[in-house]
């Protein structure tokens, strides 16, 4: 099997990375910049996200491996070309690599592009601090938030509802969601 094309880098690092709140700090969490050498550790996070819908599909693996390697390729392409000026940061825990988090800061809202985190991390509450959090400096800046779920993943629609995301415009797939922060 061929090796995969070699992938454009990821943006310069912004100036003011996003902070963790204080609960995920204390627990070992950390933020930090993505790199180039990040990408084969994503890559596999891609893979872990979606495990589960292609248990059934009877290709064999090595099959699966190459449409998989193909979609995050397409997909780290996308992110780079429509939402480069964002934040694509690691989520480290006692400094090994445990998700992605994607953020966009804008003036009238923020857009969360991505967030992910590898099967072991998850149900652990470290997306919900993080994305509370971001909620918090967003509103602090005076600004909302908005991010995409896909219809096919209802635990996330619950943990974003969860957050007072509400959903906004069907998008094909994907539903629109939009938090507000509190109006004085």
């Amino acid at each position: 099997m061929a090796a995969p094309a070699p992938l454009a880098p990821f943006p310069p690092s912004r100036d003011a990375c996003p902070t963790l709140p204080a609960l995920l700090l204390q627990r070992g969490y950390g933020l930090r910049p993505l790199v180039a050498d990040d990408l084969p550790w994503l890559r596999e996070l891609y893979a872990s996200t979606r495990a589960e819908e292609l248990a059934p599909v009877p290709w064999p693996e090595a099959a699966k491996r190459m449409f998989l390697d193909s979609q995050f390729a397409l997909q780290h392409q996308h992110y780079l070309a429509h939402f480069g000026d964002s934040h694509f940061l690691a989520i480290e825990h006692d400094g090994a690599a445990v998700g992605r988090y994607y953020l966009q800061c804008g003036a009238s809202h923020d857009l969360i592009v991505d967030i992910s985190l590898f099967p072991a991390e998850r149900r652990r509450g470290v997306a919900t601090a993080l994305i509370a959090h971001s909620q918090h400096e967003a509103g602090l800046r005076g600004s909302d938030m908005q991010l995409h779920v896909d219809g096919a993943n209802p635990a996330a629609l619950r943990l974003y509802q969860r957050l007072g995301f509400v959903g906004v415009e069907q998008q094909g797939t994907h539903l629109l969601m939009r938090w507000q922060r509190a109006r004085a």
